[in-house]
């Protein structure tokens, strides 16, 4: 960011014009007794010479009259006066420098201009004989500070100006970062909340299914316990896998110092055969079958989006679908990852089937769909979901079917 100028950064430009008044202001009555004229005079001279110095007090807020009366004091001072003081000089080179650091150019310049004519007509006018205060080099000398002076004050504004834009730039770039920042902050929070919503549906939707399923044929049968053991402990499986998703989800929100970050590695394409045993624990009969080899290695964000795809599939299937069997088919591109979920049950409403909103397996409309989509576009993939039908589309619906491919050079937004 470029440098703020403030009242402690002017304060040894103004000690230091203050101390060159005074020198000047001494020699100026040195000269005088030198010189001693008639006390009306010497007032009137140093009145002028107050006025003129006294009105830069105002040159901020109106350059142009100020110095239009300096202009007018230095031109009453110097014909009157028997010896010429510097003060009126340096006092409308200063105003004119602030015309022009305002803006003021022509204003500077059409004050500059009539006052080197005057000083030129006063020394013609007096002759060879006359007394002549300027001589031609100090003309062209006098002329030049003026105009340097002017140029000066335009630099000056030009980089004011630069200054701040460059400061308003900053700010903007400030702004920028804190908005893209913010911006990260809502996407990981839709991150995590769709790694949430992956884990918690899918492992408690099959803790659900197994223990209601558990409890109904110990209704029927309570002499066979063997199964309800069995059920409880898978449910006890389903669970202690949840919680440690959980955990693990969790664990990048934390932000306490004695916790270390979590280390285990994410779910990918080599826990797919996990992900079908539980469904088929869950009473699914469901098949994992993979086709192909992989080119080049997956990278995690592929194998994870894969992975919470057929979370999401078999979710639903064993949630709402009403289907017996369900097959994980996962097949190696040259260039992609592609799986496809398929299953035997009613398949989704037509409405929702057509529709972003509908879910898989039969779900009522919601957000399964639309979250499956954005986890495979965000690597640059694509995803289709719909119904399966019979023979020439005219046999009814046979099933629902999910089916994404996702690039392995594709990278999360």
């Amino acid at each position: 960011m470029p440098p703020i100028v403030t009242s402690a950064s002017r304060r040894p430009v103004l000690v230091l014009a203050v101390l060159v008044v005074l020198v000047l202001a001494g020699l100026n009555a040195y000269r005088m007794t030198a010189a001693p004229q008639p006390w009306p005079g010497m007032a009137l001279d140093w009145a002028l010479i107050a006025a003129a110095c006294g009105a830069l007090y105002w040159r901020r807020r109106r350059p142009v009259p100020v110095a239009l009366a300096v202009l007018l004091c230095a031109a009453v001072y110097y014909p009157a006066n028997p010896y010429d003081s510097p003060l009126p000089v340096i006092a409308f080179a200063v105003a004119l420098h602030t015309v022009a650091a305002e803006g003021r150019m022509t204003a500077a310049v059409a004050l500059a201009v009539p006052a080197m004519l005057a000083v030129g007509y006063g020394e013609l006018a007096a002759g060879p004989g006359g007394g002549r205060h300027v001589d031609d080099a100090a003309m062209v000398l006098l002329t030049g500070w003026l105009f340097g002076v002017i140029a000066a004050g335009h630099a000056q504004r030009n980089r004011q100006a630069y200054l701040r834009e460059a400061e308003q730039r900053a700010v903007a770039a400030e702004r920028e970062k804190e908005v893209r920042a913010r911006q990260s902050a809502v996407e990981e929070r839709l991150r995590i909340a769709r790694e949430l919503h992956d884990v918690i549906g899918h492992s408690l939707s099959l803790i659900n299914v197994q223990s209601g399923a558990a409890l109904h044929r110990h209704a029927r049968r309570s002499g066979e316990p063997q199964e309800l053991v069995a059920a409880l402990e898978a449910v006890r499986a389903g669970s202690r896998d949840a919680l440690r998703e959980l955990r693990a989800t969790l664990g990048v929100l934390r932000q306490a110092d004695e916790e270390a970050a979590p280390t285990a590695p994410a779910a990918g394409l080599e826990d797919m055969g996990a992900l079908v045993e539980r469904a088929r624990a869950a009473g699914l009969d469901a098949r994992l079958v993979a086709e192909g080899r992989p080119e080049r290695p997956v990278p995690p964000q592929v194998g994870l989006a894969a992975y919470r795809i057929v979370q999401e599939s078999l979710t639903n299937t064993v949630r709402h679908s009403g289907a017996r069997r369900a097959v994980v088919t996962v097949r190696h591109e040259e260039d992609a990852v592609r799986v496809r979920i398929e299953d035997d049950g009613h398949g989704a409403p037509e409405e929702a089937g057509r529709g972003s909103g509908g879910g898989p397996g039969g779900s009522a409309p919601g957000s399964g769909v639309e979250g499956m989509a954005e986890r495979a576009r965000a690597l640059g993939g694509a995803l289709t979901a719909g119904n399966v039908r019979g023979e020439g589309g005219t046999g009814g619906i046979r099933g629902y079917r999910v089916e994404a491919r996702l690039p392995l050079g594709g990278s999360a937004r």
